[in-house]
């Protein structure tokens, strides 16, 4: 009798281990903030992009560091200030001359945006033109200078800064680019022995580098594992009716919801609720999504789609409260 060849490994389990070893090697330089880099892992996978939004200090700029160094990309970073145009970003063309015969010719010049993972820092200090510019390539995925279409690498994955508490000088994201992104992500405060340990590595011997734990061809190739994962009917049901009762026109809406939204969620937001629960569910190591992928990562998802109504401001309802309160009733 021969023995029997040993069972291949499910392709979820292999996602799962890469995301393990990116999130271990990124908490060799980065303390706590595990769910933060967990959900940035997510929209990477998703090949989508995301929104961080915290108050200086609390290590943005480290964190998408860290993660384009443990998953082998390359990084760039943009600081978005009041002067920057578009073509400082996209690149631009240059006239160059042949010193052997005199004649010219133009030659494209690559800005920052061509990089593998982007981090554009405080996007809400720079005027809308250039807002556009940096939304076109993440929606596109190629830029054009001269008429010429150039394309982007892959993957591109921007994740966008902003300080939610320093709103002088700044341009804020409207609602139909705040819907460009994936994800998100409130990025808190540490608690009290994290900030310790914070400390204790910030004074002390530089911290460790972060190594590279997969290749560019793995990260495809999770990438796609992530959009075949299979999703059941009805959670595929909670992701649409989830969104379309954040709008307060929509007959699912719950009565209490137009006195608090005067625009929910789009179709964006449903496809968005889908493949984030998908690529949660693989980075778990499970064959399929379930309900609990769709609660977890629901507000950040659905936070910057909704825009709330004067009443909801003046009474301080938050938009992840409406959230909550929406996975609550939606998906009980």
């Amino acid at each position: 009798m021969t023995g029997s060849s040993p069972r291949p490994e499910p392709a979820t389990q292999q996602v799962a281990a890469l995301g393990e070893a990116v999130l271990q090697a990124v908490a060799a330089r980065v303390v706590g903030q595990h769910e933060t880099v967990h959900r940035m892992l997510v929209s990477v996978l998703c090949g989508g992009h995301c929104l961080l939004e915290g108050v200086p200090g609390v290590a943005k700029t480290l964190m998408v560091k860290s993660l384009a160094e443990a998953l082998g990309l390359s990084f760039g970073r943009i600081q978005f200030t009041p002067d920057l145009m578009p073509a400082d970003i996209t690149g631009t063309d240059v006239l160059e001359e042949n010193p052997a015969d005199g004649s010219r010719h133009t030659r494209f010049l690559p800005g920052p945006l061509f990089t593998e993972m982007l981090l554009a820092d405080e996007i809400n200090r720079t005027p809308p033109k250039t807002q556009a510019a940096l939304l076109e390539a993440m929606q596109e995925g190629h830029v054009t200078v001269g008429g010429q279409r150039h394309l982007l690498p892959t993957p591109f994955v921007t994740l966008a800064t902003q300080n939610p508490i320093d709103q002088e000088g700044t341009y804020p994201l409207p609602e139909g680019q705040r819907d460009r992104f994936l994800l998100m992500i409130d990025v808190g405060y540490p608690s009290r022995s994290e900030e310790m340990d914070v400390v204790r590595q910030t004074t002390g011997a530089p911290p460790p580098a972060v190594a590279a734990v997969t290749t560019r061809e793995a990260l495809l190739a999770a990438m796609e594992v992530v959009r075949a994962v299979p999703m059941a009917e009805h959670v595929l049901a909670a992701c649409v009716d989830l969104a379309r009762q954040s709008r307060p026109e929509d007959d699912q809406a719950p009565p209490w919801l137009p006195r608090l939204i005067r625009w929910g969620g789009g179709p964006r937001a449903s496809q968005a609720l889908a493949m984030a629960a998908k690529a949660t569910a693989a980075l778990a190591g499970r064959p399929a999504a379930e309900l609990s992928d769709v609660r977890r990562l629901a507000p950040a998802v659905l936070r910057h789609r909704l825009v709330l109504t004067f009443e909801a401001e003046s009474e301080g309802v938050t938009a992840e409260a409406i959230v909550e309160r929406l996975v609550a009733e939606c998906l009980a």
